[in-house]
């Protein structure tokens, strides 16, 4: 019930200073901490689903922000004022004014040493901003300050320690909970916990993540994180697990998890858990199955592309409505149908092989090193392939790398030999197969690794 008053107050406020005919109005009405502290409880509505909220986050970080560019020494003699500027600036503000009103504040050395690691983070110099923050307690500061801080240092501290950077979250929630500083803490915390191996610490965040902010325009970010987080500790955590957490969400969001994690796991090879994921994502709830989708089809039928029962399979690859299909996701198909096509094809009979004729006195022929940049594997380059990466990476949530991943082929030495003895393996190629059908499938293996370069883009 107070938050509900107090949000109640802060429209009011809102709409009077907004709507009134003189600009100044707002900054004359307001102080810097009561503009701030409006900012924080739209913000706590936005993380918790109020997607309406968004626009008014965007006008009270302007209004906050041309108040405090207006704020003096007077101002900053109230502490509260302050710490607003500080929150502020924590809070997705201006670096420049931040720095421009801290640099007119009259304050004690703790308080100008944290404006200075706040400016410091804000403007891209983490290993100053760490020195700067490190003598800092979280827990002794007031708890609107404290939550931010905790959340900065941890989030600095992720990449080189990683631990303290998981305790450093837990106090930034055991400060603020219910705000956009616990939703931010615990996206950051799933994906420190996917970098640390730790199934347990991903298992528990990813869990109270669904269960209290599902429904943030942040979510995304989780997603990325909980799907990378699945593929790469699947040996960690059971279907089980993996069903209880994502049976908090809503249907859609719970089939589209289980459609991107088949997706990774059929291309990274994991036929058990992609076989899993995409029934589940057939499955649906309440009755109504999700059997028409073409993308749980698509992903299902990846894993037992080379199966025993691939005449089935191509008859399901047969039925996929290509018009429902992503760019990407059709050229998986085109591969997958290729694939299935090769391994049912019949073996190419090897000619006989005739003895070479031996002439007496010469020498023996030696055979030759394959010459460089030679197609040895048979297979046409893959234009534009791109290899899946993990969301959680950043704590920010960036996007993937969307550029073709090459790989440089070393020159040869200018001493090199040119010729090798007949008896020693070629270096560019290894040794074929003579028997048809494990040609047939090494042609099959050398598809697969095509499929397993394609396509990183989560399914839409």
């Amino acid at each position: 019930m107070r938050r509900t008053a107090a949000t109640s107050r802060l429209i009011g406020l809102l709409l009077l200073a907004v709507g009134h005919p003189s600009a100044g109005f707002a900054q004359e009405a307001l102080q810097p901490y009561q503009l701030v502290r409006s900012l924080q409880l739209v913000q706590d509505r936005i993380a918790t689903g109020d997607h309406a909220a968004l626009p008014m986050q965007a006008k009270l970080l302007e209004m906050a922000d041309a108040r405090l560019r207006t704020a003096d020494a007077e101002d900053f003699k109230d502490p509260k004022n302050f710490r607003a500027l500080l929150v502020y600036g924590m809070s997705g503000g201006n670096p420049v004014t931040v720095e421009a009103a801290a640099s007119r504040a009259t304050t004690d050395p703790q308080n100008l040493a944290l404006a200075k690691g706040v400016i410091d983070y804000l403007t891209g110099r983490p290993g100053e901003a760490i020195e700067a923050l490190k003598p800092i307690d979280p827990m002794a500061l007031p708890p609107d300050l404290g939550a931010f801080l905790a959340l900065v240092k941890g989030s600095l501290l992720a990449g080189d320690q990683p631990a303290a950077a998981l305790g450093l979250l837990d106090e930034a929630r055991l400060l603020s909970p219910g705000t956009l500083v616990e939703e931010a803490a615990l996206r950051r915390s799933v994906g420190i916990a996917v970098a640390q191996g730790d199934a347990a610490r991903f298992a528990l965040a990813s869990t109270q993540y669904v269960e209290r902010y599902l429904y943030s325009p942040y979510a995304s970010q989780f997603a990325d994180s909980f799907v990378s987080g699945v593929i790469a500790l699947h040996m960690s955590i059971s279907q089980d697990k993996l069903a209880d957490i994502t049976s908090m969400m809503d249907s859609e969001r719970e089939k589209v998890i289980y459609l991107r994690i088949a997706r990774r796991a059929a291309i990274d090879g994991l036929n058990d858990l992609s076989a899993f994921a995409s029934a589940r994502a057939e499955q649906g709830r309440d009755g109504n199955t999700n059997q028409d989708d073409p993308r749980a089809l698509l992903y299902a039928s990846l894993s037992t592309v080379t199966s025993g029962t691939i005449e089935d399979v191509r008859g399901k690859l047969g039925k996929i409505d290509r018009s429902r299909l992503s760019d990407g996701d059709r050229a998986l198909l085109d591969a997958a149908q290729a694939i299935a096509g090769e391994v049912v094809a019949p073996p190419t009979a090897l000619p006989e092989e005739k003895p070479a004729p031996v002439t007496v006195g010469q020498p023996p022929v030696l055979e030759t090193a394959t010459p460089q940049g030679a197609d040895v594997s048979g297979l046409p380059p893959v234009e534009g392939a791109i290899s899946e990466q993990p969301a959680a990476a950043a704590a920010s949530g960036g996007p993937a790398a969307s550029a073709p991943d090459t790989h440089a082929v070393p020159s040869a030495p200018a001493d090199a030999a040119a010729v090798m003895p007949a008896s020693a393996p070629s270096p560019a190629a290894s040794p074929q197969p003579t028997d048809p059908t494990d040609a047939a499938m090494t042609r099959t293996r050398r598809q697969l690794d095509v499929i397993d370069q394609m396509l990183g883009a989560a399914p839409k």
